[in-house]
């Protein structure tokens, strides 16, 4: 049930350290998309590695689909605003993916994927952020789970309406929660002109990008296809922003840094090289998942 609620009262709101413009890239069987958080960015995100935003109503863009694939040592959570995709993984699991879903995978100490389509026409659309795990949980046995868009709590205040997708907003707690990284992950809908307020640790990594109008941030204009990196402070408590005047939607994610060493060979991410060679190792013979 929805929640109409007001908005939390910050003592000092969080500036803009800076805008990021992602990288046109493409990925799996060409797939076209921006890779928003690089690997530049993964100590400064920490525990965040990678993000993705997809959108295209050209399926050569997106037909390909990303193939059987391997993964290990992290969780990917994808979260589609338009579209099907088709999940089967080496577990023996397998998932649709559709519009305002989302879906949460544990790799652990090892999985294969793949995430197809399952339209030939129409817009595809959503991202995928890649959170690392801690040292003792990467070799943890694999594990996903399907959420469902009616199984997304929803808040609301004036003029806003939260997807709460893990962590909580305006005092409803999302459909996940992680106690090593303790995430925040929200899909803010935010009427032209409209205040939205959150909490966050002053300890907490956090970044907004914004994939619909524009919002004002810290006194920062930020555009739609942008990223505002939060800066930290020790006396900051939260974020503040506004809506411009076509109103905005914009993904606000924020989590408790790891603080640990971040090796990475493409779809593996572990803490040592050796680790790493390992990894590719255990998928050349056969033995990742």
């Amino acid at each position: 049930m929805d929640t109409l609620t007001t908005l939390p009262a910050l003592k000092q709101a969080r500036t803009v350290e800076r805008l990021v413009t992602g990288q046109a890239t493409s990925d799996g069987d060409g797939v076209r998309l921006t890779r928003v958080l690089t690997q530049n960015l993964q100590r400064r995100l920490d525990p965040f590695l990678m993000l993705d935003a997809f959108g295209s109503e050209v399926a050569a863009d997106y037909i390909g689909g990303f193939p059987d694939h391997p993964h290990r040592g992290f969780e990917t959570v994808t979260y589609m605003l338009e579209g099907r995709m088709r999940h089967r993984d080496s577990a023996g699991n397998e998932g649709l993916l559709t519009s305002g879903a989302v879906q949460w995978m544990t790799a652990g100490r090892g999985v294969i994927h793949s995430e197809m389509p399952e339209q030939e026409e129409g817009r595809m659309e959503g991202f995928q952020l890649w959170l690392n795990l801690p040292a003792r949980d990467k070799m943890c046995p694999p594990w996903y789970r399907d959420i469902a868009p009616e199984q997304i709590p929803e808040a609301q205040a004036p003029g806003v309406r939260v997807r709460v997708i893990a962590g909580q907003a305006l005092g409803v707690a999302g459909a996940m929660q992680r106690e090593a990284t303790a995430p925040t992950y929200l899909d803010l809908h935010l009427e032209p002109g409209a205040d939205f307020a959150q909490p966050l640790p002053a300890a907490h990594n956090a970044f907004v990008y914004v994939y619909r109008g524009s919002l004002t941030l810290g006194g920062v204009d930020v555009p739609a296809q942008r990223m505002a990196i939060l800066a930290q402070s020790a006396s900051s408590d939260g974020i503040a922003l506004r809506a411009g005047a076509q109103g905005a939607r914009a993904i606000l994610i924020a989590g408790q840094p790891l603080n640990e060493p971040i090796a990475q060979y493409g779809p593996f991410v572990m803490n040592t090289n050796a680790e790493i060679y390992q990894a590719v190792e255990d998928f050349r013979r056969g033995a990742l998942a």
